[in-house]
C-alpha cells in the first residue's frame, strides 16, 4: 500500500513539474512576443534576410567563414542542432555552396572531437563507452576503415559517439578524416537539398502561401522529405547486403583452406 501511495505521489509531482515548465515556456513566449512581436513578423524577418544576403554579397568570404566556424564549433563540441543547422545552411546558401560548406565543416568538427577524445578526455570516454569501444576495435580489426565508412553512411550510431569512441581506437587521424569526409557525403547532400527546397522569407512575404504550395515547390518538398526518410533505410539495406556477401565470401575462403 505505501508503494502505491508513493507511486501516485511521484506521478502527481511529475505532472505538476510538467505543468510548471509548460507555464514558464508559455510565459516566456508571451513576453518575447509582446516586446519583439513586430520584429518577428514575416515582413520584418524578410527584410532582415534581405539585408543579410546583401551583406553576404559584399563580404562573401566573411559570411562563409563565420558559417564554417559555427558549424565546426557545433560538431566539434558535440552540441545538439547539427541536423537543423545543415537544413538552415541549405536554405540560406543553396545546394552546391551549402553542400561544400557543410561537408568540410562537419568533417573538420568531427576530427576536432576525435582529437579531443584521443588526447584530452580519454579516461572519461573510456569509462562511459568501454563496451562500445571493444566492439569498435573488433570491427575495425575485421573490416578496417570501411567500418567507419559504414557508421558514417548509416545514422544508427549518434554522430558524437562515433567521434568520441573512434578517438580511442588505433585508427589514424588522416584515415579518420578522409573516411568521414566520404562517408558523410550522401547524408549531407540529402539534408542540404531538403533545406534548399524551402523558399526564402522574401519570396514567402511576396507570394504568400503560394510560394510553398505551388506544384513545382510541392514536388521538390515531397522529394526532399522522401529522401530524408528513405536514405537511412536504403543505406542500411545496401550495407547489410554488402556484409552478407562479405561473410559468404569469407566462409567460402575458409572452406577452401
Amino acid at each position: 500500500m505505501p508503494d502505491e501511495n508513493e507511486s501516485k505521489s511521484d506521478s502527481g509531482r511529475g505532472i505538476w513539474t510538467k505543468l510548471i515548465v509548460l507555464g514558464i515556456v508559455v510565459s516566456l513566449a508571451a513576453v518575447v512576443y509582446f516586446f519583439f512581436g513586430d520584429m518577428l513578423s514575416l515582413d520584418s524577418l524578410a527584410e532582415q534576410e534581405s539585408q543579410l544576403r546583401d551583406f553576404q554579397t559584399q563580404h562573401p568570404v566573411l559570411v562563409f567563414g563565420i558559417a564554417f566556424l559555427i558549424y565546426v564549433a557545433v560538431t566539434g563540441l558535440s552540441l545538439p542542432g547539427a541536423a537543423a543547422l545543415t537544413l538552415l545552411y541549405g536554405w540560406y546558401f543553396g545546394l552546391v555552396p551549402g553542400f561544400l560548406l557543410v561537408s568540410f565543416a562537419s568533417t573538420t568538427g568531427a576530427t576536432i572531437a576525435f582529437l579531443f577524445s584521443r588526447y584530452l578526455f580519454r579516461d572519461a570516454i573510456q569509462n562511459r563507452f568501454g563496451e562500445r569501444l571493444e566492439k569498435f576495435n573488433e570491427s575495425l580489426e575485421r573490416e578496417g576503415p570501411f567500418f567507419l565508412f559504414t557508421l558514417r553512411l548509416i545514422p544508427a550510431v549518434p554522430f558524437f559517439v562515433i567521434n568520441a569512441v573512434m578517438g580511442l581506437t588505433p585508427i589514424k587521424t588522416r584515415t579518420f578524416w578522409w573516411v568521414s569526409q566520404l562517408g558523410m557525403l550522401a547524408g549531407t547532400l540529402v539534408y542540404v537539398y531538403a533545406g534548399s527546397r524551402v523558399p526564402s522569407l522574401s519570396k514567402l512575404a511576396e507570394e504568400g502561401i503560394n510560394a510553398v504550395f505551388s506544384p513545382t515547390q510541392m514536388v521538390q518538398i515531397v522529394i526532399a522529405l522522401a529522401l530524408l526518410g528513405a536514405f537511412p533505410l536504403i543505406a542500411r539495406w545496401v550495407m547489410k547486403a554488402f556484409f552478407q556477401k562479405s561473410a559468404a565470401t569469407d566462409s567460402a575462403n575458409s572452406a577452401v583452406t
